[in-house]
């Protein structure tokens, strides 16, 4: 009998594998599906009949645009969740991610379920509840799911936007032949976030994670955005890409990204408008006294931000269309001290003593002496940096990062040319 065992060992995976991870990778790649593979058979006691992956992401410019309907600049990265999956007529979702309680979702019951907000199952269920209603034949499917990661939670890489990729990726596949598109399988995502998860967040992680490579989108429309593909070899531009972790505390920071919306929201009221790609900037400007006194000084100067980022991010996308990474690199580091200024997301409100996040760039900014650019990466206040490092420094910038913020607190990840996948499935 042919199995995905037998698959991987007669080279079947190598392909695909060394599309994501590159083929200097292939060996530990093999070594991971191996794993998720066994660990299935030990959890289900049963033959896994297909492996999907879904990558995390890098945001690249346009910092909390998105929900405004802006424009955004973001990259699958080449650390993901891989699952194992069997499908069954149970009528339940199982979902075993290694390290965690089992989760069980039924699918007779996708209303959302009171108290289960912040947890897995409130994404499995939002998910597969927004994917029947939009026709996906959900009422006798079912399935058994192991699933592995390698994006850290809290990293800034969107280890939930990836989860909830993964999961649309694998009803799509099994149970709807593929009907939904990527762009499609990320609104999903958003959805259940929004809606069953209770975090009132953009679509570009889960646009970014289920399209692959590097993507420019533009949010006028959130309904249908327009994305483009752009081509980048870092390592062609002699770059390297890392996301270091401050050392942050990652606790629940729902309230100052809702904060963020919140504020905004207030300035787009003076104008009678619900986001701030409806409002004119020359008009919010001439308007500036009536919305300091509406909406208040930080809502204002993050307003400032918003249209100055969504600037940036187009002409981000035009610099890597042409080539022209200093340029890119040039207005990344506006991006990162329009953060700091305006935006105000990198400490948390009240906060005095530990300020890791901009200690950390300061650090990077000491280290890179000018060169590359560094800037907070992706919500901010508890979370992670982005610095794009010249490869002749990298191994320095490693080892003097990691002095300070901890071992291992420095990764190198590259952009993984594709989003949520189907590796292998066995035909039945």
């Amino acid at each position: 009998m042919e199995t995905l065992r037998k698959r991987l060992e007669a080279g079947t995976f190598d392909a695909s594998l060394a599309q994501l991870y590159g083929a200097q990778a292939l060996g530990s790649a093999r070594v991971r599906v191996s794993s998720v593979l066994d660990a299935f058979v030990d959890m289900f006691h049963a033959l896994p009949e297909a492996v999907y992956s879904a990558p995390g992401r890098t945001e690249l410019g346009g910092n909390h645009t998105d929900h405004q309907h802006g424009c955004v600049l973001a990259a699958a990265v080449d650390l993901d969740l891989i699952a194992a999956v069997t499908p069954n007529r149970s009528g339940m979702i199982r979902v075993q991610s290694e390290g965690y309680p089992l989760v069980e979702v039924n699918l007779a019951e996708l209303a959302p379920k009171e108290g289960e907000e912040n947890t897995t199952a409130a994404l499995i269920r939002g998910v597969a509840a927004r994917m029947a209603a939009l026709g996906c034949p959900l009422q006798e499917a079912g399935a058994e799911v192991y699933v592995v990661s390698n994006v850290p939670a809290g990293s800034g890489l969107s280890s939930s936007a990836a989860f909830e990729v993964l999961m649309g990726t694998v009803l799509n596949d099994l149970f709807w032949g593929g009907s939904c598109t990527p762009v499609e399988i990320a609104r999903v995502g958003q959805y259940a976030e929004n809606v069953y998860f209770g975090k009132p967040s953009g679509l570009m992680d889960q646009t970014a994670s289920a399209v692959g490579g590097v993507v420019a989108i533009d949010f006028a429309d959130p309904t249908t955005p327009l994305v483009e593909q752009i081509p980048l070899d870092l390592r062609a531009a002699g770059y390297a890409l890392c996301i270091l972790d401050s050392g942050a505390d990652h606790a629940d920071l729902t309230q100052e990204y809702a904060a963020i919306t919140r504020e905004l929201k207030a300035v787009c009221r003076v104008f009678g408008k619900e986001v701030l790609r409806e409002v004119a900037e020359k008009e919010f400007f001439a308007a500036l006294p009536a919305v300091r006194q509406a909406a208040g000084d930080r809502a204002a100067l993050r307003a400032i931000h918003v249209f100055a980022e969504n600037r940036r991010a187009v002409e981000e996308a035009e610099a890597l269309r042409g080539g022209d990474f200093e340029a890119f690199l040039s207005l990344v580091r506006e991006s990162g001290r329009s953060s700091a200024m305006y935006l105000q997301n990198l400490v948390p409100a009240g906060q005095a003593t530990h300020q890791e996040l901009p200690m950390s760039i300061a650090l990077c900014e000491k280290i890179l002496a000018g060169r590359g650019a560094v800037r907070v990466h992706g919500g901010g206040f508890g979370g992670t940096v982005q610095a794009f490092v010249p490869l002749e420094l990298l191994d320095t910038f490693q080892l003097q990062t990691e002095a300070v913020l901890g071992k291992g607190s420095c990764r190198v990840v590259t952009v993984r040319p594709v989003g949520g996948i189907c590796l292998q499935r066995i035909e039945k």
